[in-house]
C-alpha cells in the first residue's frame, strides 16, 4: 500500500527584527547614499550638453535677430530721401504783389525770409521754441523716452491725445523729410533720419534749421518770413510777445495765425509766455509785461483775391521760371474797399429784398486802363470765382452805345431824329420797356430814354449786325457776337471788365485801352479808335442818361457823371457801366444760375451803387 503523506506541521515564521540604528530615531527612512565618483563624472558631460545648446541657440537667435532688424531697416530706408540734398530747401517760387504805393496785399507760392544764425535772432525766439516744444531739446539725444512716457500719461489721463512726445528733431526730420502720414514706416523712417541728424548736426545747428524752415502759415516759411508778413518787421527785431507767438505757431500754422484767428494767435503766444516763465527763460514779471503789450497790427479790411488771382494769371506768362518776383499792381486799397463794402452792403440788404445774390464791380483809369479796383462776388472766400472777368452774361441796353457810334461814324449826329414805332422783322417784334411809343425822337434822347425800337432801325439802317459786331471788336469786345438784330438790344454775351474798358474809348478822346494791372510789366498802350469828336459826342449822349434819362439814380451832386444802364429780358442781369471825373465804374448785378431777379433794372440798384462809389471815389 502506498504510503500516506507525512504531513509536518507549519513552522512559524519569526519577523525579522528590527534593529534601531543608535543615532537615528525609529521608523526613518535612510537617506540614500550621495553618488559616487563615477556617477558624477557622468552627469558632468549631461549639463555641458545644455549649456552648449543654450549659448549655440543663444547666438544663433543672436544673428538671426540682428541680420532681422538690419533686413527691416533696410527695408524701410530704401527709398529715403538723401538727407544732405534735402537739406537744400526746394520751394515753390513766391509772387508778392504790392498796390500803387508799394504795400502787400497778397503772396503766392512759398514766402522765405532771410536765413538766419542763433546770433541774430533775439536770444527769447529760441528761448520760446524750446519752452514750448521740447524743453530737454539740450540734452536728450533725438529720441525723449521721458518725453514720451510723460505724453503718453498725460494722453492716458484725458482719453485723447493732447500732448505729443516728439522731438524739435524729429520735428526738423518730418519737416525737410517727409510727408504727414501717420504709417509705421513714416514713423521708423522718422527715427533714423533724427539718429542721422543728431550725428551730423550740432543741437545749435539742428535749432537753426528747424526755426528757417518751419512752415508758420500763410506761406511764410521760416521766422523771418513770419515775421515780416504778421508783424512788418524782421525776426531780427521781433520783441518778446512776437517771438512767443512765432513760437506757438508751429501747432496750428494755418488755423490760428495772425491774419486767419488773431484771437488764436494771441491766446496760444500767452501759452508760450506762460511755458518760458515756468521753464525760467523769463521771469514771472517779464511773462505779465508781454502779455500786456500784445498789439496785432490790424488786418486789412479788404480782401483783393479776385484782383490777386487776375494778376497772378498774367504774371505766369511774364516772371522767369523758379524764381521769387514782386510786383507792383494798379490797385488802389482805397477804392477797392469802397467797391467791397458796398457791394456787400447792397447785396445784404435790398439786394437780398429783390432776388439778387450776386454781383461784381471793376474800377478802371479810362486814360490808361490801369484797374484801381476789381470785386468779382459776394465773397472771395466762399467763391473765388471771378465774375468780373469771367463771367459772359447778355449787357442788354448797355450794348446799346456800340450801336449808336456805328450810326455816328455813317453821318448821324446827336440832334437827328429817328422814328420810335412799331417795328417787325420776320416773326420777332421788339416792344420798348414802357410799352409805348414816342415818333420822332432824337439819338440823344432815344439814348437817354434806352429806345428799342430806335437801336433796331439804327442797326438795321447802318451795316447790320456785322456792323455793329465790329464796331464792338474795334473798342475792345472780344466775345462772338450774335449776327442778327437782336444785337441792337445787347443779346450777345459779354464781360463786365472788357465792357467797362471798351466804355473808356468814349471819354479818353477816343482811344482803345487795354486793362492792365502790373505796373512795373510792358502793357499796351492806347491806340486811337474813333474820332475824337465822335467820342465827344458820345459822351455828351451818355451826360443826358444819368441827367434826364434812365441813369438818373447814378447822378453824383457836384461831379460829372456819365454811363449807360442796361437789364436783359425777365431781369436775369442788371448793368450800369458810368464815368465820373475821369474814372470807369462797372457793375453788374444778377444770379450765377441765371434766376430772375425781382424787378431790378439797370436804372435801380446798379445805378445805385454806382453812385455810391462814385460819391467816394476821387
Amino acid at each position: 500500500m502506498p504510503r500516506a503523506p507525512r504531513t509536518t506541521a507549519p513552522t512559524r515564521r519569526t519577523p525579522p527584527r528590527i534593529v534601531a540604528h543608535p543615532q537615528r530615531p525609529a521608523g526613518v527612512v535612510p537617506r540614500p547614499p550621495p553618488p559616487s565618483s563615477r556617477q558624477r563624472q557622468a552627469e558632468k558631460p549631461k549639463r555641458r550638453s545644455w549649456l552648449r545648446r543654450i549659448l549655440k541657440w543663444s547666438v544663433l537667435l543672436s544673428v538671426w535677430g540682428a541680420l532681422a532688424l538690419a533686413a527691416m531697416v533696410l527695408w524701410f530706408a530704401r527709398d529715403l530721401p538723401r538727407p544732405e540734398s534735402a537739406l537744400d530747401a526746394v520751394r515753390r517760387p513766391s509772387l508778392t504783389l504790392q498796390d500803387r504805393s508799394g504795400q502787400i496785399f497778397a503772396t503766392f507760392g512759398d514766402v522765405v525770409g532771410d536765413s538766419l544764425r542763433l546770433p541774430d535772432m533775439p536770444k527769447e525766439l529760441p528761448a520760446a521754441l524750446v519752452a514750448v516744444e521740447d524743453r530737454r531739446f539740450w540734452h536728450h539725444p533725438g529720441i525723449d523716452p521721458i518725453g514720451l512716457a510723460r505724453a503718453a500719461f498725460v494722453n492716458l489721463i484725458n482719453g485723447r491725445v493732447v500732448q505729443g512726445g516728439s522731438t524739435l528733431t524729429q520735428q526738423v526730420a518730418k519737416t525737410l523729410f517727409l510727408t504727414n502720414a501717420r504709417t509705421v514706416r513714416r514713423k521708423v523712417q522718422e527715427l533714423l533720419l533724427t539718429l542721422w541728424l543728431e550725428h551730423s548736426f550740432s543741437k545749435r545747428e539742428i535749432l537753426e534749421i528747424y526755426l528757417n524752415r518751419v512752415y508758420l502759415g500763410s506761406g511764410a516759411w521760416g521766422v523771418d518770413a513770419a515775421s515780416r508778413m504778421y508783424f512788418g518787421v524782421s525776426a531780427r527785431k521781433a520783441n518778446l510777445w512776437q517771438s512767443a507767438m512765432l513760437a506757438g505757431l508751429p501747432r496750428a500754422p494755418s488755423r490760428i495765425n495772425p491774419r486767419t484767428n488773431p484771437a488764436g494767435a494771441i491766446a496760444r503766444a500767452k501759452e508760450v509766455l506762460a511755458a518760458m516763465a515756468d521753464t525760467g527763460a523769463i521771469t514771472p514779471a517779464q511773462m505779465q509785461a508781454a502779455v500786456a503789450s500784445i498789439a496785432l497790427p490790424p488786418n486789412p479790411t479788404i480782401s483783393p483775391g479776385w484782383y490777386a488771382d487776375w494778376v497772378a494769371e498774367q504774371a505766369t506768362t511774364l516772371l522767369p521760371a523758379n524764381a521769387d518776383a514782386t510786383l507792383r499792381t494798379t490797385l488802389d486799397r482805397g477804392v477797392q474797399e469802397v467797391a467791397e463794402t458796398r457791394l456787400a452792403a447792397l447785396l445784404d440788404g435790398p439786394g437780398a429784398a429783390a432776388g439778387v445774390t450776386q454781383g461784381a464791380v471793376v474800377v478802371l483809369d479810362p486814360s490808361t486802363g490801369a484797374v484801381r479796383a476789381m470785386v468779382g462776388g459776394r465773397d472771395y472766400h466762399s467763391s473765388p470765382y471771378n465774375r468780373g472777368v469771367l463771367a459772359r452774361r447778355q449787357p442788354g441796353s448797355a450794348f446799346k452805345p456800340f450801336v449808336w457810334l456805328t450810326a455816328l461814324e455813317r453821318g448821324a449826329r446827336p440832334d437827328d431824329t429817328v422814328l420810335d414805332a412799331p417795328v417787325k422783322i420776320g416773326n420777332w417784334s421788339p416792344s420798348n420797356f414802357e410799352r409805348r411809343f414816342q415818333g420822332e425822337v432824337s439819338l440823344e434822347d432815344a439814348l437817354a430814354e434806352s429806345i428799342n425800337t430806335v437801336s433796331v432801325r439804327l442797326l438795321l439802317a447802318n451795316g447790320g449786325p456785322k456792323a455793329i459786331a465790329a464796331t464792338a471788336a474795334r473798342l475792345g469786345i472780344a466775345d462772338k457776337l450774335p449776327n442778327d438784330a437782336s444785337l441792337a438790344l445787347g443779346t450777345g454775351e459779354v464781360g463786365l471788365l472788357e465792357l467797362t474798358g471798351a466804355y473808356a474809348t468814349f471819354f479818353n478822346g477816343g482811344r482803345r485801352i487795354a486793362p492792365y494791372a502790373i505796373e512795373t510789366a510792358p502793357h499796351v498802350p492806347p491806340e486811337k479808335a474813333i474820332d475824337p469828336d465822335l467820342a465827344a459826342m458820345m459822351a455828351r449822349m451818355m451826360t443826358a442818361v444819368v441827367s434826364r434819362g434812365t441813369g438818373k439814380a447814378a447822378a453824383v451832386s457836384g461831379r460829372a457823371v456819365a454811363g449807360k444802364t442796361g437789364t436783359t429780358s425777365d431781369y436775369r442781369d442788371a448793368w450800369f457801366i458810368g464815368w465820373v471825373d475821369g474814372t470807369m465804374i462797372g457793375v453788374w448785378l444778377g444770379n450765377d444760375d441765371n434766376r430772375p431777379m425781382k424787378n431790378v433794372q439797370g436804372g435801380g440798384l446798379p445805378a445805385r451803387l454806382f453812385h455810391e462809389i462814385a460819391a467816394v471815389v476821387r
